[in-house]
């Protein structure tokens, strides 16, 4: 196919050898496979900051890092190389994330480079070479639905671990190879010790994994990963193999912990009040 317009340098550059064929266009970026050399790998091309809703970001932007202090300063005021910077910020997160977690032992698409607002990636596929499903369009028994939970807390365990949270985790950015689930799309990613929502965030992935394998095994529904997770990890005992039970028991004496556990039932209540809306809505177009 026609090399696009945002792929081009990587060629001329020696990067990418072919582009192949588009994989999937989202809100966030346009994504290519591509060879280079005998390889095939990811091309991801972000889109601009106007066309993605910048207005989303801000909570996940909270805790990043900034080391020039001038930048640092001119993205608080919001000028207009301010805005280029945190733009550069925002690209940056993913790339960041993916060779810290791959380092970590954590199962994300290897990176290779970035270039331009391209990020070059691994391309995960299955057994046969061809790309690996996404999780959202698998079907499990039982005993599989428990199998696979089991290992993607591992990998939020891992994430977690290594400081970082995913941020926006579902069965659509869970790829799935003959290891098992990968990882993928974390422009998101936050600082675990540095976001104010960080536990938020992360009972949120975790909820959302629970509800998807809880349609194939109802007994996860009860399961507490996310609240025990963040438990060991903000009293220090949290290791990237820790096994985890599902059951979470606030201790008497951590009043601060309480109170958060009490702020993440409220959130989760309110996003259960949301879905059953959006179940509602649905039913009623259906039905008209």
């Amino acid at each position: 196919m026609k090399t696009p317009a945002r792929l081009k340098p990587l060629a001329e550059d020696g990067l990418i050898d072919e582009v192949l064929r588009p994989l999937k266009s989202g809100k966030e970026a346009d994504v290519f496979i591509v060879r280079c050399g005998a390889e095939k790998r990811c091309a991801k091309v972000f889109k601009e900051a106007n066309v993605r809703g910048f207005k989303q970001a801000a909570q996940y932007q909270e805790g990043r890092s900034v080391r020039n202090s001038r930048r640092a300063r001119a993205m608080s005021k919001r000028t207009r190389y301010g805005q280029k910077e945190q733009e550069k910020a925002w690209l940056n997160a993913e790339v960041d994330a993916l060779y810290r977690l791959s380092a970590a032992g954590v199962r994300v698409p290897r990176p290779h480079g970035f270039v331009d607002g391209v990020l070059l990636m691994e391309l995960i596929v299955d057994g046969e070479g061809n790309v690996a499903p996404r999780l959202d369009g698998m079907k499990f028994v039982a005993e599989q639905a428990r199998e696979y939970h089991d290992r993607i807390i591992a990998e939020i365990v891992r994430m977690l671990a290594a400081g970082l949270i995913h941020g926006d985790l579902s069965e659509f950015n869970v790829l799935v190879d003959d290891g098992g689930p990968v990882v993928i799309d974390l422009p998101q990613a936050v600082n675990a010790a540095a976001n104010n929502s960080a536990a938020m965030m992360l009972v949120r992935d975790v909820d959302r994994m629970k509800r998807f394998f809880g349609r194939f095994a109802p007994e996860l529904l009860t399961t507490e990963y996310g609240k025990e997770m963040w438990s060991r990890y903000a009293g220090g005992t949290l290791d990237p193999d820790s096994p985890l039970t599902g059951v979470y028991r606030p201790a008497e004496e951590d009043v601060n912990l309480a109170e958060l556990m009490a702020i993440i039932d409220a959130a989760r209540e309110e996003e259960a009040e949301r879905l059953e809306r959006i179940r509602e809505e649905a039913s009623g177009e259906l039905a008209d």
